[in-house]
């Protein structure tokens, strides 16, 4: 099925990105931006945008569109693999979430020296989940087998907020900012993030789409610790069922 190769998108992107920024962190001797070189490069003060400069370059930009267009197909497949979901509500659902690879390929074309594309860029990337993931939430609720992940996903709002506010709060838009300080640190724990809510979304549509594989035979991978107001749903609801079964009367 064609949904369920797209939907390994969501998987495959992050993925790639998160090793990409791994390796050429390692590797990468620094670079320069409007005429100052920022060298050695450090994981822990300068950003991930950083790498999209100096010999790493044509690396990183690479990894920026590739992982885009991966989470963008990986989006559209997963979603497809939801059918309880109303066509408006699938694309409402695919034009909030493919906000986010819409930035990284952004950001692929228009390097820190593009400052402003850029910037927008990555809004998109990590700032839109804020939003997106509260709209799908409250979109797949509804649906059983998928409330357990929209609940979460509700929780991943709040939470990417805070780690968005975390890395402005730590962010020095200079040099020096790029040489000291912990912005590539707060900002790498952001994008993992946000980035885990696409990876999670793809792998439950890929398992729960499988034949045979329904809300009570899902994988080990599938399964989210059930929301506390379901515990309590589930607790109140099993007695009464056992007591209805044992007051039929036999013959």
């Amino acid at each position: 099925m064609i949904a369920r190769w797209m939907a390994g998108g969501a998987v495959a992107g992050p993925v790639l990105f998160t090793a990409a920024w791994l390796v050429l962190g390692f590797v990468s001797p620094g670079f320069t931006i409007f005429g100052t070189e920022i060298a050695p490069y450090s994981s822990i003060s300068a950003g991930i945008s950083g790498l999209g400069l100096g010999p790493t370059a044509p690396y990183m930009n690479t990894a920026f569109v590739l992982t885009g267009v991966l989470m963008l197909a990986g989006v559209v497949g997963a979603l497809h693999l939801i059918p309880e979901l109303s066509g408006r509500a699938r694309w409402t659902c695919i034009v909030m979430l493919g906000l986010s690879p819409l930035g990284a390929i952004i950001d692929g074309f228009f390097t820190l020296e593009s400052f402003l594309p850029h910037f927008v860029g990555a809004a998109l990337g990590f700032g839109s989940p804020i939003v997106s993931f509260v709209v799908t939430g409250l979109l797949l609720r509804p649906i059983a087998q998928w409330r357990a992940f929209a609940n979460w996903l509700l929780v991943g709002s709040p939470l990417t907020l805070a780690l968005t506010l975390l890395y402005f709060s730590t962010f020095e838009p200079t040099a020096e900012g790029a040489r000291t300080g912990v912005a590539g640190l707060t900002e790498r724990i952001l994008v993992v993030e946000a980035l885990a809510w696409f990876v999670v979304l793809g792998r439950l549509a890929i398992r729960r789409s499988r034949p045979g594989t329904g809300p009570r035979q899902r994988p080990g991978f599938g399964r989210l610790p059930a929301w506390p107001s379901q515990r309590r749903l589930t607790m109140a609801v099993r007695p009464g069922s056992r007591a209805g079964g044992s007051s039929r009367s036999r013959p």
